[in-house]
């Protein structure tokens, strides 16, 4: 990990303590696993393929009741085609479908991607918005707005056969028979870049 890397982490992390914070008074725990696919195309186009599952370890309330029961939560599968319409960005459209709780629910996405290189990190930022269809629930439209601080944990640049972290963080603004919702993320990801001789595997 390079030095302003190592020295950035333990400054935010002393700003987010510096801070009031309020949050739910529920927490949940467990793991999304996924297997992220990505091929390069001619005339700048790349495709990406992802399967990610999603189960529930722990749920509870803070300073109450606990439930340690294993919960499988859903499954998705994901498609979607990207263009370079740029230096550094690229419009990209696709489809997931999603298993759960024995239904079924269909996505539409759109996205712009920007990224930025920095001294020994990427950041990028992503603007998309989605419309999400079923049999069980009224039609859902958000509109989100993702920041990803990619840091290689070896060297200056992610390569293959390295790991890397991820800090997502996500605002999505979602609609639903017209009820407004807002949903704040922070995601940090461990990952490890393969490369074989079609697809990118992270």
């Amino acid at each position: 990990m390079n030095t302003e890397i190592k020295y950035l982490i333990p400054v935010l992390m002393l700003l987010l303590f510096h801070c009031d914070v309020y949050s739910q008074s529920t927490y949940q725990f467990g793991a999304l696993p996924s297997l992220n696919l990505n091929r390069k195309l001619d005339n700048d186009w790349s495709l990406n393929a992802k399967l990610e599952s999603r189960q529930l370890f722990r749920r509870g309330e803070i300073n109450g009741n606990t439930d340690n029961e294993y919960d499988y939560i859903l499954t998705d599968f994901s498609l979607i085609a990207a263009k370079k319409v740029g230096l550094n960005s690229r419009i990209a459209a696709g489809y997931l479908i999603r298993f759960e709780d024995a239904e079924v629910f269909h996505r539409f996405i759109q996205q712009y991607v920007i990224i930025q290189k920095m001294s020994g990190y990427r950041l990028a930022h992503r603007l998309l918005s989605d419309q999400t269809f079923s049999k069980a629930e009224k039609p859902e439209i958000r509109f989100r707005y993702r920041i990803t601080a990619e840091i290689p944990l070896n060297g200056e640049s992610v390569d293959p056969g390295e790991f890397y972290l991820k800090l997502n963080n996500e605002y999505i603004n979602s609609f639903q028979a017209m009820e407004y919702d807002l949903e704040i993320r922070l995601i940090p990801l461990l990952g490890f870049a393969k490369l074989n001789q079609a697809w990118t595997i992270e």
